[in-house]
């Protein structure tokens, strides 16, 4: 058989509301998410040895290959399917790592949907899921990449929201943000709420609609983030001094950035102007679905 190709887009947390922490210290969250252009990319070679080769621009940074989220979904996906063809994974990591975008994430729900592939599991099968809940928190949005709400610690899943495509562009200032250091700063103690406004979906999906509940719920992670990355506030404010963004916002728990236009030009001319004035920054437009 010949190599399989999957892509591992972008996770962007275009809300993301923090509602409590938990006394087993998990948070209960809940997000609109969407999918960007700009994407990993996964390749197998199936009932090859299972391994992994990295390359790519992010190669360096994406740390030893035997840690990769990768091959810890393939590892779960064979114990929750016994006897089940595996292969050889080589990832071509584009995206920034420890950027807020859940690129490793992604790059183990594209794992999982080649393996599911080769052994003729469909999307919705429980095992799949179960595996990716093995994986992290944020791989079962990942395994069918469509704009929804994710609740609870990532398990609870709404059904594709069907958004507007959105405009956007992505940009990173190469600084790496843990999550764990941002969840610390945020402060909450085990069983403790955060106040705030409920997360709700937007009334409607069309562009307008979307666009004002954006500008009404944000994502409770960017203070805390922001005190752990300075550099941050830095490009949420070069964003938001270009003339065709419309909105800026932080993606998870940092660092990447995404502003919004009105269109694809737009959101290319801001890229432009952005990546010349800061060339060392990993910036992309693209669109966001």
């Amino acid at each position: 058989m010949q190599r399989l190709v999957a892509r591992a887009p972008a996770k962007v947390n275009l809300t993301l509301r923090i509602l409590r922490r938990r006394p087993d210290g998990f948070h209960d969250l809940a997000s609109i998410v969407a999918f960007a252009g700009a994407c990993d990319v996964v390749t197998l070679e199936p009932d090859a040895p299972l391994g992994l080769a990295v390359a790519g621009p992010s190669a360096a940074a994406a740390g030893p290959d035997a840690d990769n989220l990768i091959l810890r979904a393939a590892d779960a996906f064979a114990r929750h399917v016994p006897g089940a063809r595996l292969g050889r994974f080589t990832l071509t990591k584009r995206l920034p790592v420890a950027a807020g975008i859940g690129g490793g994430s992604s790059d183990a729900a594209a794992a999982l949907r080649l393996l599911a592939q080769i052994n003729d599991i469909a999307l919705d099968d429980p095992r799949l899921h179960a595996a990716a809940r093995e994986v992290g928190a944020d791989v079962p949005v990942c395994l069918d990449p469509q704009a929804r709400i994710m609740e609870g610690i990532g398990e609870r899943l709404s059904e594709p929201l069907g958004l507007a495509p959105l405009f956007a562009v992505l940009v990173n200032c190469r600084v790496p943000v843990p999550t764990a250091d941002v969840f610390r700063t945020l402060g909450l103690r085990a069983g403790e709420d955060l106040a705030g406004l409920p997360h709700e979906a937007p009334m409607s999906t069309g562009r307008a609609a979307v666009m004002r509940h954006l500008a009404l719920h944000g994502n409770d992670l960017e203070p805390p983030a922001e005190t752990v990355a300075p550099e941050i506030t830095r490009v949420k404010a070069m964003l938001a001094q270009e003339p065709e963004v419309r909105l800026v916002r932080m993606s998870g728990s940092g660092a990447t950035v995404f502003a919004l236009t009105d269109d694809c030009r737009a959101a290319a001319q801001v890229a432009r102007r952005v990546a010349a004035a800061e060339p060392g920054w990993w910036v992309r437009p693209t669109v966001l679905r």
